[in-house]
């Protein structure tokens, strides 16, 4: 029987894994999309992020696909303002770090059983039965739901998701092309109007992640994101008519919500990342704080699987990590209305979610 069932295979989820395999624990990873993606997504690891990694020696696999030291360039009605700098962590895309904590999985032995998505749940004080879509069942002593903020995992177990979002998009985000745009800036482009477009380059590519917030159309509906409209809106805040943008390769919305789990453990189930919290990104610390989730609940249930008295340990994972939970929660609202507050001043930008 598998020790330890993961449902998600993102950084939470592939972290868990990594964790529990160099420990000898026996795992297995489930996700319901049908192979890896390649989106930027989340992009920053902060340091604690980098210790977790070294303990099962992939922070420097993980740091060589990034920068340390990241160039802010800040426009303001579209007029260069100046330049500020962020280091201490690393700026590299989610997929690259998903990339990596897979390949050392499978040195583990173990590999993402992709297409595989959960569709039940049963437990005793034996163990955890997971019914797959298709119907194949896998035993195992616990489970992780390690799958995102629309947790199937958490929504299986009856959990709640208290908290309050919004129901329109506040930011569009993209993977893009932008030939002729300089590659050693994070372009950030803000107006006296409080909008504005922001392009990253994403280390070991030749695409920028593209955030802004949304088009609205002559009735003031916002439109979904496209390359046309990021088009639009390039040339609106950049005022750079000589630069194209292309070759689109995600496309995607972002909505305010601010919720966590009530509990994150139910028996022999837990929840870890987003699934258990979701909150505003300013600060970049959603990934991250799933890491710690992940590192967190890997000591928890390496003692329960090898000392007689690691319930206890159990107990403390729930209680340790809601108390982060609700922390961090009420620190990203703060930090997200800093950031909308900072760029309405020249030379301001997304460094006022880090302070």
């Amino acid at each position: 029987m598998t020790d330890v069932l993961i449902a998600g295979a993102g950084p939470t989820g592939l972290t868990l894994a990594c964790d529990l395999a160099r420990r000898g624990i026996a795992v297995r990873v489930v996700e319901q999309r049908s192979a890896p993606h390649r989106e930027s997504r989340a992009k920053g690891l902060r340091p604690g992020s980098l210790e977790v990694f070294e303990e099962f020696g992939v922070a420097e696999a993980v740091a060589a696909r990034g920068s340390a030291r990241v160039v802010l360039r800040k426009y303001f009605d579209g007029r260069h303002i100046n330049d500020t700098v962020t280091d201490g962590g690393v700026l590299v895309g989610q997929w690259q770090i998903e990339e990596v904590l897979r390949d050392r999985l499978a040195e583990y032995g173990v590999r993402v059983e992709y297409g595989s998505a959960i569709a039940g749940i049963t437990q005793d004080a034996a163990g955890v039965r997971v019914e797959l879509e298709g119907g194949a069942v896998v035993a195992a002593g616990y489970l992780a739901g390690c799958d995102g903020g629309r947790s199937t995992t958490r929504r299986l177990l009856g959990i709640p998701f208290e908290g309050t979002g919004e129901e329109e998009p506040a930011m569009v985000l993209g993977d893009v092309k932008a030939p002729g745009l300089s590659r050693e800036f994070w372009h950030q482009w803000f107006s006296s109007e409080g909008t504005g477009i922001l392009l990253c380059p994403m280390p070991g590519t030749d695409t920028f992640q593209l955030q802004a917030a949304p088009e609205t159309d002559e009735r003031g509906a916002l439109l979904p994101p496209s390359l046309e409209s990021f088009q639009r809106l390039f040339e609106r805040h950049a005022r750079m008519p000589e630069i194209r943008l292309a070759d689109p390769t995600w496309l995607s919305s972002w909505r305010v919500n601010v919720r966590m789990a009530t509990r994150i453990r139910e028996g022999r189930a837990f929840l870890a990342g987003d699934a258990a919290h979701v909150h505003p990104i300013a600060g970049g610390l959603g990934m991250n704080t799933g890491i710690q989730d992940a590192a967190a609940l890997g000591r928890s249930l390496a003692a329960a699987l090898t000392d007689p008295a690691g319930e206890e340990a159990l107990d403390a994972y729930q209680a340790e990590r809601l108390a982060v939970a609700t922390e961090l929660l009420a620190d990203t609202a703060l930090r997200y209305e800093r950031v909308l507050a900072a760029v309405r001043e020249p030379g301001r930008g997304t460094e006022a979610g880090l302070d």
